[in-house]
């Protein structure tokens, strides 16, 4: 089992994976690869290859992009609808297109998050594979909404736009309720479409244990406390670096 939807510290307040704590943890799991596909941006993406290198790790290199619900130029305050969608680079083109889609979120697309469209995706899509991600995604949160025809259509979209076999519908388990209805979704689209599917664990931290911690770090990043009822927060303690026989099961 490879991870391939992973937040590193460059996840900024977000991300509690250390770059040579994580390629240590993948090693000891006896995985040959693993991701970094940090929140909107690259900037770990040099350390993150040499620590793997130097590892005998593979490194996938790759960020998980902020997708706005208009055009990245759009910059209106009603954005809630940025989707989220995992990139991942398979090649050298593929790298040098992701650096191209990065930059331009920031420099072009930035409102609150660096963002990108399906216009410019689509114009530098090439060595790229794509991930639905998690309930953020856009295909996702479609089924959440109970709009089984405009996930259809945004899948359409994305396989339309990476080429065949190089879109993936994501699958994850946090033991969330409405993952289960997602996933359940996800299979149907997966047949009628003929997509393949990954699963994932959208991993911000390496051990179980480090939840809280995790918690905390939410805390700072959205200027709140632990006892506020009202705080953003992860609804489990599994997005931890899982091993491969508890991904299976």
């Amino acid at each position: 089992f490879v991870h391939l939807h992973v937040h590193t510290q460059y996840s900024l307040l977000d991300g509690a994976c250390r770059l040579n704590e994580l390629v240590a943890r993948a090693k000891e799991l006896n995985m040959p690869a693993v991701a970094m596909t940090d929140h909107g941006n690259m900037f770990g993406a040099v350390d993150f290859y040499e620590e793997a290198v130097s590892a005998g790790v593979k490194p996938i290199i790759g960020c998980e992009a902020y997708l706005s619900p208009t055009t990245r130029f759009d910059k209106t305050s009603d954005q809630k609808g940025t989707a989220h969608l995992v990139l991942l680079a398979k090649n050298a083109l593929g790298y040098a297109n992701l650096m191209k889609l990065v930059s331009a979120g920031y420099l072009e697309g930035f409102y609150y998050k660096p963002r990108i469209d399906k216009e410019i995706l689509a114009k530098y899509a090439q060595g790229l594979i794509g991930l639905s991600a998690c309930l953020k995604g856009e295909v996702a949160s479609r089924l959440s909404a109970g709009k089984y025809d405009e996930a259809r259509q945004a899948a359409d979209d994305y396989h339309q736009i990476f080429g065949a076999g190089n879109f993936y519908l994501e699958t994850m388990d946090h033991g969330m309720p409405e993952q289960k209805l997602v996933n359940e979704g996800l299979l149907r689209l997966a047949r009628e479409l003929n997509l393949p599917l990954v699963a994932t664990n959208d991993t911000h931290y390496l051990n179980q244990d480090q939840a809280e911690a995790h918690e905390a770090l939410l805390c700072i990043q959205t200027q709140t406390t632990l006892s506020d009822p009202k705080r953003m927060r992860m609804s489990s303690d599994q997005f931890y670096f899982k091993s491969g026989e508890a991904m299976e099961e």
